[in-house]
């Protein structure tokens, strides 16, 4: 079954074809009051460690390494489970959109868990 997961910004208009709505950054996003975020979840245990964050500053010429470092974080025991729960989501849900803050998505924590996602076949 085809997983129709996606991600965007967070500051961006919510849409009924969002499906269930997870913010995945591990800071709240500036700007943005609780309750007008139209969030299902914030899964802070799936975002990249601190360091990893402050080393990669969202450069994109860094993002090779990036997703690489990222895609490491992600195989440790607590950020498996939570990966696994955004599997089950996506199953279960109608749809999975992934939210952060950045600016550029597309070089995003989220955009490597989209691919993680629905390219990867779980192994637990």
């Amino acid at each position: 079954m085809a997983k129709n997961i996606t991600c965007r910004r967070i500051y961006e208009e919510a849409s009924p074809g969002d499906g269930v709505r997870v913010l995945v950054d591990r800071i709240w996003p500036r700007g943005v009051r609780r309750e007008d975020a139209h969030l299902d979840e914030w899964l802070r245990d799936v975002a990249p460690s601190a360091d990893l964050r402050h080393w990669y500053s969202h450069q994109p010429e860094r993002f090779t390494e990036f997703r690489r470092r990222y895609l490491a974080e992600l195989r440790d025991p607590e950020r498996q489970q939570a990966v696994r729960h955004l599997r089950e989501i996506a199953e279960h849900e109608g749809g999975l959109t992934l939210l952060t803050a950045t600016r550029d998505v597309e070089h995003s924590q989220a955009a490597v868990l989209v691919l993680e996602l629905t390219e990867t076949p779980e192994h637990a």
